[in-house]
């Protein structure tokens, strides 16, 4: 490329949300070095826009990225939504006017409405990063009700707006192979090019070589965790698709086999939820610590864990995820135990021996794994870091759409 290629990167989570920075920035930051230049459109939250404008514009002008940020509307629902596609099919139009965009990198469905508009009226090349199966992801969380005939139709009318921007993308990224198979079996009227690119994590954050004696040992007074605790942890939030009360359960069976056990909960949900799911299960909450915290003290929190545990509800829409926790537990060199049948868990967690797989998520199968416990605890963090590296690193997602991009720019 040696003119520089223009890209307007839509998306519908904002900058100034922890997963913009996490997922989106450092991917943008590497692309913006390789002779790029780099749009962001996105729908900001207010409360969010007012605490980190300043900081988040101060990074992406450090990198020679664009923002053009615009108000994410919350209220009424879909009519919101309906808003902010108008909005950003506006914005996006008026944009590609004033900067002339070789291509269009649109983050999931919502964007996908603006990435179409602009191939269709100035042949803009459309890549269609679709991050999930969202319409399926509304439904099996209960977010679309099917029982609710308003509901039902807007459910049919994403899945055909699905098969559009399946269709009519230049080139489409799928989160993992497993639903890559899904759209090349079954949906026939995709012919474009699908890469894979997993979530990925900032490796230079989560790493187990630069955690600080001192700070750890200030966590264990903190938390009251011994260096003679086994530690199981859980990072991230709590609800619609993360499995508390099995997670809860899996501990609960643990400490039967164990002495000294205790659950480090990483999260900023309310720790009301979780303490009622463990006096349900007979859980004494003394065995639990919940911590809220911010991105720069996870590393040094997640330290203090021996293995780390998620279970994701297992639904068809989840056959696209990549959970972004996976990659941070691995560079951080922590075994994992997680269930079956989600995303590429199947293929990654046995084929690298990053952890233990659970597959009937019953006690049966709970006491199963929790009998190799203690050998997967010994893992080897160098082994696990250096499969994140391989796998899941920013620099490595970054490159692959670096990829993407020369493609699109000679077609």
């Amino acid at each position: 490329m040696t003119n520089k290629l223009k890209v307007l990167y839509i998306s519908y989570d904002g900058m100034t949300d922890p997963l913009g920075q996490s997922q989106v920035i450092p991917y943008l930051s590497y692309l913006s070095k390789k002779n790029i230049e780099i749009h962001i459109l996105s729908a900001e939250k207010s409360d969010l826009f007012i605490k980190g404008k300043e900081k988040i514009s101060e990074i992406l002008q450090l990198n020679d990225i664009i923002w053009h940020p615009t108000a994410y509307t919350k209220k009424p629902a879909v009519i919101s939504t309906i808003m902010d596609i108008r909005k950003i099919i506006r914005m996006s139009s008026k944009l590609q006017k004033q900067y002339h965009f070789d291509i269009v990198h649109c983050r999931s469905y919502i964007s996908a409405f603006a990435g179409l508009y602009l191939k269709q009226k100035y042949k803009v090349k459309f890549l269609f990063d679709m991050r999930g199966f969202y319409p399926d992801e509304r439904v099996d969380g209960n977010l679309w009700p099917q029982s609710n005939p308003v509901y039902k139709l807007i459910y049919k009318y994403f899945k055909k707006k699905e098969k559009l921007f399946l269709s009519s993308a230049d080139y489409i990224i799928s989160l993992t192979y497993a639903a890559k198979d899904i759209i090349t079996d079954k949906f026939k009227y995709c012919t474009a090019p699908i890469s894979v690119i997993p979530c990925c994590a900032d490796l230079n954050h989560f790493d187990f070589h630069k955690i600080n004696k001192f700070k750890i040992s200030e966590l264990r007074d903190e938390t009251g965790i011994s260096e003679t605790d086994f530690v199981l942890s859980y990072l991230g939030s709590i609800g619609t698709w993360y499995m508390i009360d099995e997670m809860l359960l899996f501990f609960k069976i643990l400490k039967k086999h164990k002495q000294n056990v205790k659950f480090l909960i990483i999260t900023k949900d309310i720790p009301d939820i979780i303490y009622q799911s463990a006096r349900k299960l007979d859980i004494s909450i003394e065995d639990i610590i919940i911590k809220a915290s911010e991105r720069s003290s996870v590393p040094e929190l997640l330290s203090l864990s021996n293995v780390s545990v998620f279970f994701i509800k297992p639904v068809f829409s989840k056959k696209a995820s990549s959970p972004t926790k996976l990659a941070e537990l691995l560079g951080m060199g922590i075994p994992v135990i997680c269930n079956s049948t989600v995303g590429d868990i199947d293929k990654f967690v046995p084929d690298f021996n990053l952890g233990l797989l659970v597959n009937q998520m019953d006690e049966t199968d709970f006491e199963r794994v929790i009998l190799q416990i203690d050998d997967l605890a010994k893992t080897d963090s160098e082994i696990l870091r250096a499969v994140a590296e391989e796998h899941f690193s920013v620099d490595k997602g970054a490159e692959q759409y670096f990829s993407v991009y020369k493609d699109l720019s000679v077609k």
